[in-house]
């Protein structure tokens, strides 16, 4: 059975391009339009292997979701990987800080994000 990954991104297109990726790659995707949206898709969904979250997004910002998902002990290990435009070190820290267990800086190289997620929750 595929590995589930959830995407949650406020932009159509990256929610296209990593879902191609990773489904190509072999894990199942799950898509989510914001952080509110995201939060409430991993509460629904069993069996979710990781999470790949923009920071900034409306409603909820990816680094607020990931310190919600943090205070329910049933998250404690899922591996979110923090993927956006930003790269100041101190919203790196922060994202450290609140459970990121990586950040990659858009536009990402497809080579480099799958070997991330294989490199957190292995191989499809």
């Amino acid at each position: 059975m595929a590995k589930k990954v959830m995407v949650v991104d406020d932009s159509r297109t990256v929610r296209q391009q990593l879902g191609v990726l990773l489904t190509e790659a072999g894990y199942e995707v799950i898509e989510a339009s914001d952080g509110v949206d995201g939060a409430e898709e991993i509460g629904k969904t069993a069996d979710l292997a990781m999470v790949i979250c923009d920071v900034n997004m409306p409603r909820m910002d990816g680094i607020q979701m990931l310190s919600m998902l943090r205070a329910d002990p049933k998250n404690a290990n899922l591996s979110v990987l923090m993927l956006t435009t930003e790269g100041q070190p101190e919203l790196i820290a922060k994202a450290k800080a609140a459970g990121a267990r990586g950040w990659i800086v858009k536009p990402f190289k497809p080579d480099m994000l799958l070997g991330a997620v294989r490199k957190l929750v292995g191989a499809a």
